[in-house]
């Protein structure tokens, strides 16, 4: 299960799971799994806190009530997957910028924290323009 390079697991195994997955998801809740939907019901269940009558009156919410559903879990899940696979491959490490990243935009964590979020930003927006 184990890369020889990195100690990590194999990509095609972890790709062939990742697709096992998918094919259960689609043939037994009949859904298929994504993230975008569950961070935007996450933003709307921290707005509820502090102003729940302007988040039932958003037109998105109306439809999509803010609440922890399976899509909601299947992003918990991904975050324990993650872990559980770090530390079963040994490659678990506590580090605040990975080197690669450090290497590319320099020490300075303002430049770096600027450059995440933006990247973030499109990302979500695409994934949020396309449906997902």
């Amino acid at each position: 299960m184990r890369s020889s390079n990195d100690g990590g697991w194999n990509p095609y195994l972890a790709g062939a799971l990742s697709g096992l997955v998918l094919v259960l998801s689609v043939w037994i809740a009949g859904k298929y799994f994504g993230a975008s939907t569950s961070f935007v019901r996450s933003a709307g269940m921290i707005e509820k806190i502090f102003g729940a009558e302007r988040v039932a009156a958003m037109p998105y919410f109306i439809s999509k009530v803010p609440k922890i559903e399976w899509q909601w879990m299947f992003v918990v899940g991904i975050f324990l997957g993650a872990l559980v696979s770090s530390t079963t491959s040994g490659s678990f490490l506590w580090q605040a910028v990975p080197d690669m990243w450090q290497g590319r935009f320099g020490p300075n964590r303002i430049r770096r924290a600027v450059v995440a979020f933006l990247g973030a930003v499109v990302a979500m927006f695409g994934a949020r323009l396309a449906g997902g």
